[in-house]
């Protein structure tokens, strides 16, 4: 297994522990699930509430090990494979600490939800940035859209564009600390104009090319 794999795997394994040692700590059901105000709106049963995220963690690095292995262009994979694997340690630990802040409320620690992720979504969209900037043309990895992986130069351009545009909504999202009433829509706005600019960049780069 690669280093970065098997980081992820103790990442994944250290809340499973945490969730057996917190087992008999916590309700017959416990929140899993809050609205835009930090509201808990949903719940589960204690068994699905603290294991759902480890056990789906375990699922998303199967399909990230798996994805540099089937993409017809993996070659191009192993080019920016160092921020592909910088990614999947980050996203696992995305959701270790989902789940932390899952068993802390459950035990009664009481804080804004949305506020403590907002964060973590800052680091994720602009590491997302970092890695697509330096994607290379693949089926599985950045910004595919039909424009984007018909001609090389479109896919560049519009990764080295929506790169930056995932960084700064970083910043951005990163800003939605202070101001909590207004968490999410920090963490929603500036991504969807973000993907939405690099979808619609790749179009019209695209047509250019074609001059």
């Amino acid at each position: 297994m690669r280093k970065s794999e098997v980081t992820a795997l103790v990442i994944i394994l250290t809340p499973i522990i945490i969730s057996i040692y917190s087992y008999p700590l916590m309700p017959e059901t416990i929140a899993s699930h809050w609205n835009v105000q930090g509201e808990a709106d949903a719940h589960m049963s204690k068994f699905w509430g603290l294991f759902f995220l480890p056990f789906f963690s375990i699922g998303l690095l199967l399909l990230f090990i798996l994805i540099p292995k089937i993409d017809p262009l993996k070659a191009n994979v192993e080019k920016f494979r160092k921020y592909y694997d910088g990614f999947v340690v980050l996203a696992v630990g995305f959701f270790f600490y989902l789940h932390l802040l899952t068993v802390f409320w459950n035990v009664g620690i009481r804080f804004g939800m949305i506020q403590f992720l907002q964060p973590a979504f800052a680091i994720l969209f602009y590491y997302c940035g970092i890695l697509i900037e330096n994607a290379k043309m693949n089926w599985f990895i950045g910004i595919r859209t039909p424009w984007t992986l018909s001609n090389e130069k479109v896919w560049e351009k519009t990764h080295n564009t929506g790169g930056k545009l995932f960084k700064i909504a970083g910043v951005v999202t990163l800003f939605g600390v202070f101001f909590p009433a207004y968490a999410i829509f920090f963490i929603l706005l500036p991504v969807i104009l973000a993907a939405f600019y690099s979808t619609a960049y790749s179009y019209f780069e695209y047509q250019r090319q074609l001059r």
